[in-house]
């Protein structure tokens, strides 16, 4: 504790399983879902992976602190064998990890209990497709490990003048 505030660190990271399911279609062109859910109807075109181990009111505090942060990064990787992708999100004041169920990483700037992260570079469409493909198939599983970085803790001191 610093002044009666808690001090966080710079970067944090959960990590997290998820199940595919045959239903699993990663066509929304906004979002992707992860979720403690056991069951997907062909509707759910975001989620790209069920019976999550986790869901955001699950997640660590200093990751939760972090986050909040509106110079925050959250890089999220799914890997499933030699199959993986990465997306890279913006974190922000009003994100609360409150969800039980839901992981939504968004394109847009929206914000509720469920978002984990915000202007993401990718959506479930965007995601590789033969890590969506092998997450169709039930029974499959994947790992997801998500980090959130303060991209102030790592900015350089400005360089003296006249360096050689």
């Amino acid at each position: 504790m610093v002044g009666g505030e808690p001090v966080y660190p710079c970067i944090s990271l959960e990590t997290f399983r998820i199940r595919g399911h045959r239903n699993v279609r990663a066509t929304h062109r906004r979002s992707l879902e992860f979720t403690k859910e056991e069951f997907l109807t062909e509707r759910g075109d975001c989620i790209v992976g069920v019976s999550s181990t986790k869901a955001l009111k699950d997640f660590n505090q200093p990751f939760k602190e972090l986050v909040r942060r509106p110079t925050s990064l959250i890089i999220t990787l799914i890997i499933a064998g030699n199959l993986h992708d990465v997306v890279v999100g913006r974190g922000g004041e009003g994100l609360t990890y409150s969800d039980d169920v839901k992981i939504i990483i968004r394109r847009s700037n929206y914000v509720s209990g469920n978002t984990a992260a915000i202007n993401s570079d990718k959506a479930a469409k965007d995601l590789d497709r033969e890590l969506v493909n092998y997450l169709r198939t039930d029974g499959s599983e994947a790992l997801v490990i998500m980090f959130a970085v303060d991209l102030n803790c790592f900015r350089s001191p400005p360089l003296p003048p006249n360096l050689p």
